[in-house]
Order: C-alpha cells, then structure tokens, then sequence
C-alpha cells in the first residue's frame, strides 16, 4: 500500500513538472485569451469596441533636470580685506552696506612696518639722486679731458644701480595704491579697496591692533551676479552642455522665477555621490540671492524628437509599467516601457517604443 501511494505521489510530481515546461496559455471566456505575454482577441467579441488604438507620434521635448544648489560669490568679484602689514588702526571710513568703488580709501593703519618702507623709499630716491649729479660731474670731466672713460663707466654703472634700487622701493609701495609723490615719512598707510562692490562685512574697531596674519577685518563683494553650485547625478550629465539656460526657483520668493547660464562643468565625479559639480552664473541685480541660500535649479536641454503617446496608454503591474503594441490584427504583445516625464496628459518614452507603432491608448485596463 505504501508502495502504491509513493507511485502516484511522484506522477502527480512528473504532471506538475511537465505543466510547468509548457506555454503559459490563460483563457478568459471567448473575449481573449493570452499566451505569454500576447494577448489574441474575439474580433466579435464586443470588448473589442470598448479598445481604442493610436499609432505611436514623436514631439519636440527638452529634457528637465531638477536638482538643488548653493549660492556662491564670484571669486573676482569677492575681496577679503586685510592690511599687508601689522598695525593699528587709526581711522575707518566704511560702514556695513555701504557701497564703494575700487580703489576707494576703507581705513587708515599705522604700521612701523610700512614706516620702514617709506624709510628705504627715501633712502633710494636720495642715492639715486646722488648717482645722477656724480654721473653728470664725471661727464663733465670726461669731455673737459680731466676725467678718464674708466671713471664715467663707473659712475654709469653706479647710477643704473641706484635707479633699479628706487624702481623697486617705489613698486613696493605702489602694489599698497601708495602715491610716492605726495608721501610723507610716518603717515598713515591706507587700506584700498581693490573692487567695486558693497561692504558686506565690517569687523574694524578704531584702536584695534591687526597682526601680519590676522583675519580680513572686511569683505567687499559686488553681487550684482553670483555663482550658483549644483551637484548633477552622472548619468544626467549628458543633458546639461555649457551656455545651456536654466530656471531658477527661490523657496524664500514662491512664485518668483530666475534665469542663469551654465558656466563651468567639473572635470571629476564625486566617488562617493557620483556627481558633477556644475557652476552657473545669475543675474542679482534685484539682490534677491544671497550667499549660502539654497535654490532649486531646472536645467533644461535643448528639444528633441522623442515618443509621446496618451498618459492613460499607460498600464500598471507590481514590476514594470507597460503598453500594448498591435502585432496584427487583433493581436497585441505587453511591451514594458520607460517613461521619461508625464506632462498635460502625455507621456513621453525613452525606450521600448518607436514612430509608427500601433499601441492600445484606451481600454487596455480591460486585458490587465
């Protein structure tokens, strides 16, 4: 009896092992049936007027990028304000907000440090002027046949020196906006501005002493345009090129809306977050922008032709998102497909799909 019952339990084994190895086939009454996935239809069957079908188009579209962003000053329109030499501070001239042109007075240091400056300043212009009436003296002499060539060769030599010495002390002080023509020994030295822009920050007490490696005790910054830092994932990169526009939406602002371009794209990925910084420049004149806000930047590329079919084309199961594709008369095969963006009641496919397919756009949900 065992026996018997160890028989039949592997042929209902061998039966199920076999079913499976066979087609799929499901059968629904006489509207359709499937095989795999290809669905045949009962052309008499009246499910049939209940499927509408459209033949696959192609439309201009741009792809859109999403992502967030940092605002950030640009480097050469951004000065951190320091004296070159330690000192203290004897006058200011600025205050928070105010809006200065290059090269505009910001505040006075006294420095014994720039004093001596000054000292090796007048030292060279002194000898330099020496070296010219000692070299003129000799070229007196010379043609007057009392001075010998050797000794106006020496003078020549002692005076080209001494004017390389005073080029050099005046080029120290100039990098400083030091007009040497109208110095005087032991003045103040003043610190210049060396953009246009606004005082951003202003951390100058009259009194204060600044070391030779203190922190800049000003910022000056023109704002009028700013950097816009974005992280774009690897595989978007391709849709982001150099000069492309972009929007630019400000959570502080709702509703507002600001253009930019792109300016630089990093040559390196990020290891960790594989993404590509990407720099853009904006328009700021209305200072809506400010250092460190966090934006939201819709990077745009430039239109294509690309599949569009009816959102409502498109149907559902727990894996994929599919359509169905006409394989002939009342034939049709589940196609999955990759959706790109659904827009007005379109969708628009990156993959599966191409012009001239005959898909079902209207009562699909009826073969689920």
């Amino acid at each position: 009896m065992a026996k018997r019952r160890l028989f039949c339990n592997l042929c209902l084994l061998t039966l199920i092992l076999t079913g499976c190895n066979e087609p799929r086939e499901e059968q629904h009454g006489a509207a359709y049936r499937f095989v795999g996935d290809t669905v045949y239809i009962d052309p008499g069957n009246v499910l049939k007027k209940k499927l509408e079908t459209i033949t696959v188009t192609e439309e201009l579209y741009s792809k859109e990028i999403i992502t967030a962003g940092t605002i950030q000053p640009i480097p050469t329109q951004y000065a951190y304000i320091a004296p070159p030499f330690a000192g203290r501070v004897s006058k200011s001239y600025i205050s928070l907000g105010q809006v200065v042109k290059g090269n505009t007075p910001l505040f006075e240091v006294i420095s014994s440090d720039f004093i001596e400056a000054q000292k090796e300043f007048f030292q060279a212009q002194s000898e330099r002027e020496l070296a010219l009436k000692d070299m003129r003296r000799k070229e007196d002499l010379f043609k007057n046949g009392v001075s010998s060539q050797r000794e106006m060769e020496e003078a020549v030599n002692l005076l080209s020196i001494a004017e390389k010495e005073y080029e050099n002390a005046k080029a120290a002080l100039q990098i400083y906006h030091v007009d040497v023509d109208q110095m005087v020994l032991g003045q103040p030295m003043v610190i210049r501005s060396p953009i246009s822009g606004t005082v951003i920050e202003n951390n100058l007490v009259t009194g204060l002493y600044l070391k030779d490696d203190t922190e800049p005790v000003a910022i000056v910054a023109d704002l009028s345009k700013v950097w816009i830092t974005a992280q774009v994932k690897e595989k978007d990169l391709r849709f982001i090129h150099t000069e492309s526009e972009m929007d630019i939406h400000i959570s502080a602002y709702p509703g507002k809306e600001l253009k930019g371009k792109v300016f630089h794209i990093d040559e390196a990925i990020d290891e960790e977050t594989r993404s590509v910084k990407v720099l853009s420049v904006c328009d700021n004149n209305e200072e809506l922008l400010k250092l460190g806000m966090y934006v939201t930047i819709h990077f745009t590329d430039e239109p294509r032709d690309q599949v569009a079919i009816p959102e409502k084309a498109l149907l559902q199961d727990e894996k994929t998102t599919y359509v169905f594709v006409a394989q002939g008369p009342d034939v049709y095969v589940k196609t999955p497909v990759e959706v790109d963006v659904t827009k007005d009641g379109k969708a628009f496919i990156t993959s599966c799909l191409r012009k001239g397919d005959v898909i079902i756009s209207r009562g699909g949900y009826y073969l689920k």
